[in-house]
């Protein structure tokens, strides 16, 4: 019995699986080691995860999660496990790779992802060959929710939205300039905070001033991460929330590019487990 886990910075979803047949499905919150520590991330599974996990006997952990990506980072996740599921193995990898196993198995392509944060990669089949370093939502992350709410955000304070978007944004999310700056700034967690802000944008697509926004954040996306791979001669597939949420404005935005995509999914977690089955 493997414990099977895709987390992204916002929630983790968890998959029990034995003989390649899901037993049980478990959310917990983002476990994130660049924005969160060894003592939270044990707090939050000793409190959501192991009482849904009480007598089953897991062989093996195998998470995948943003930040993941870095020894160090991975260790820190790593021993929140250890310490609080009695298991002999625990692998630990990033969400790229997880939705490069995901999304193509044993065949190479190029694989993004576009949730909370947005990454990229070349998948050779085996393991990841290639990739631009997605640099968070400060410097990077292009497509992202927490981009896309950082840029909503500018427009809305900077008076750049349609007239009346403004006041009915900040009434939704009883929002004040004080608050939103107090809240980028100086609390933990912004890029949730950004995130969560962006099913404003979905709401309002047919605004032509957030149309634009969405358009050229995800056109700042293709033309600074896929279009570094060989993007005219691989299949091209996306994973994520903002990706599936906002798909056919993504592929609006591919077509004018000239880019086919491949797969727009959710999540990777059925080829994931189709994966981790057939190794087992």
């Amino acid at each position: 019995m493997i414990l099977l886990a895709d987390g992204g910075s916002t929630k983790v979803d968890w998959c029990l699986i034995d003989q390649g047949q899901k037993i049980k499905q478990i959310y917990t919150r983002g476990a994130n080691p660049f924005f969160r520590s060894r003592e939270e991330i044990g707090e939050e599974l000793k409190s959501f995860l192991v009482p849904e996990l009480k007598g089953y006997s897991i062989d093996k952990v195998y998470f995948y999660g943003a930040g993941c990506a870095f020894t160090e980072k991975n260790e820190i996740v790593r021993l929140a496990i250890a310490d609080n599921i009695n298991v002999s193995e625990i692998y630990i990898g990033s969400d790229l790779l997880a939705a490069a196993k995901g999304l193509c198995n044993n065949k190479e392509g190029i694989v993004a992802i576009m949730g909370t944060g947005s990454n990229s990669c070349f998948y050779n089949g085996k393991e990841i060959v290639s990739n631009i370093s997605p640099l968070g939502y400060i410097l990077g992350d292009e497509g992202s929710g927490a981009v896309l709410g950082k840029l909503l955000l500018g427009a809305c304070l900077k008076n750049q939205l349609t007239e009346g978007l403004k006041e009915k944004f900040l009434t939704q999310f009883e929002l004040t300039p004080a608050i939103i700056l107090d809240r980028v700034y100086k609390q933990p967690m912004a890029n949730r905070f950004l995130a969560n802000l962006s099913v404003f944008l979905i709401e309002n697509i047919e605004d032509q001033t957030i149309y634009k926004l969405v358009y050229n954040a995800f056109k700042d996306f293709f033309l600074r991460n896929i279009m570094q791979y060989d993007y005219m001669n691989n299949e091209i597939h996306f994973t994520g929330s903002i990706a599936f949420h906002y798909q056919e404005l993504l592929k609006e935005v591919a077509k004018e590019l000239n880019i086919e995509i491949t797969t727009i999914i959710k999540s990777p977690m059925e080829g994931l487990i189709r994966y981790h089955s057939h190794l087992e």
